[in-house]
């Protein structure tokens, strides 16, 4: 009986040992966990204040007509209830975080990111609702009567429309756009749509090389030699919208569709392939080979549209047929210029004068990749919309309704 406390006196000083060493090292490992989390916290207030301003995801839309597709429907939120539910976060923040000794300090920090989110979500989270030229601070650009039709037209859509997805955080509106800071000039990528030249042109602009035709694709694409304005603090963000020149190049959206679906699909692609092609290939190819299933080869167009009216998506967007109204956002950055593929040479080399680019700098012809094959004309189009149905055709048009609407495409007819 004596034994039999004894063991049980351990056994219980055992146990009650092994819960204060778990309770030490549980208290040991929060702190920690509470110290990084201050640590990044002041040294990187631009990612705080992004991270906060990527919760408010606002679903602000404008009635459209019952024609249009889409679920778009009128909401009666307005900026500064999106404004107000950010502070009301950041507030709490601020209070759980204030310590002895470093609470005024963290409160006036605060302070300022909230002067300026609230600054940046006034000016940046609203449709634009004046015409070209009428907003105040933004740098002067004399255009022609083409250009003030274009941003007219885009004008007066955003004035009485607005797309029904989920509006942008403040990182995603801008993380497309190019900085060429010795022109102050910006410049929003749109994927097949003339994009690799314009980045050529941008390189030449900033000094970085003396001609667009000797820079490679890959030192265009994967240098990382041109800074996008995400990059910039939030102040820098404001300022540049605010004072550089922003510039737009568009196509029609079947057009950037089936040269995108050429590119990436019909030649070998290290990246595409094993990634996009292999998922479209197993959903969407119920024959499909062993051979094919491992290189994600030969996806046909017909297999590619299937992809991409596919809600429940394998394999999610990619930027090379994206809308241009979400990669982007023309109804929230005002553009100063917007050029169209379908003029590509003759719009860039005017907004190049209008700049006041140097005079021997004119804006490649030459195709950037596949220099062999034929351009992606609306006839080549229409080769490959024969291959799907008229229902898919339809549906296609849907997808990219708002880029028709906005940059005042024709609806094709085949």
């Amino acid at each position: 009986m004596s034994r039999g406390r004894c063991c049980y006196k351990e056994s219980t000083k055992d146990m009650n040992l092994r819960r204060i060493f778990l309770s030490i090292l549980s208290f040991g490992v929060v702190g920690l966990l509470v110290f990084m989390y201050f640590h990044a916290w002041m040294e990187e207030r631009p990612l705080a204040l992004r991270y906060k301003i990527q919760q408010v995801q606002s679903n602000k839309a404008w009635n459209l007509p019952t024609e249009i597709p889409g679920t778009l429907r009128q909401s009666s939120k307005t900026t500064e209830a999106v404004s107000h539910h950010v502070e009301e976060s950041i507030n709490g923040t601020a209070s759980k975080a204030t310590t002895p000794g470093g609470g005024d300090s963290l409160r006036k920090k605060l302070s300022q990111q909230r002067k300026m989110r609230n600054l940046l979500l006034k000016k940046l989270f609203e449709p634009i609702i004046n015409l070209p030229g009428d907003r105040p601070g933004n740098r002067s650009l004399v255009t022609d009567g083409v250009q003030q039709r274009r941003k007219r037209f885009l004008a007066n859509f955003c004035k009485k429309y607005y797309i029904s997805k989920h509006r942008a955080s403040l990182i995603r509106l801008v993380s497309r756009v190019y900085v060429e800071d010795r022109h102050k000039l910006l410049y929003c990528e749109v994927p097949k749509a003339g994009c690799s030249n314009w980045k050529r042109v941008l390189m030449v602009l900033n000094g970085l090389a003396l001609s667009p035709h000797n820079i490679s694709h890959d030192f265009v694409h994967y240098g990382k030699h041109l800074r996008r304005l995400d990059s910039y603090s939030l102040q820098e963000t404001y300022e540049f919208l605010n004072t550089f020149t922003k510039v737009l190049f568009v196509r029609d959206p079947m057009e950037r569709l089936v040269s995108a679906f050429r590119d990436k699909f019909e030649h070998p692609n290290i990246y595409y392939h094993p990634v996009f092609g292999k998922a479209i290939l197993k959903k969407y190819r119920s024959n499909a080979s062993a051979e094919a299933l491992s290189t994600g080869a030969g996806v046909t167009f017909s297999e590619f549209v299937h992809y991409l009216l596919d809600p429940q998506k394998p394999v999610g967007m990619d930027i090379h047929w994206e809308p241009i109204s979400q990669l982007c956002s023309p109804c929230l950055i005002n553009y100063d210029f917007i050029g169209k593929f379908e003029h590509l040479e003759s719009d860039a080399n005017h907004f190049l004068n209008l700049i006041g680019a140097p005079l021997q700098l004119h804006f490649p012809s030459f195709k950037d990749r596949h220099s062999t094959d034929q351009r992606t004309t609306l006839a080549v189009v229409k080769q490959y919309l024969l291959q799907i149905s008229p229902l898919e055709r339809q549906q296609i048009y849907n997808f990219y309704y708002l880029d028709y609407l906005m940059f005042n495409y024709s609806k094709p007819h085949f």
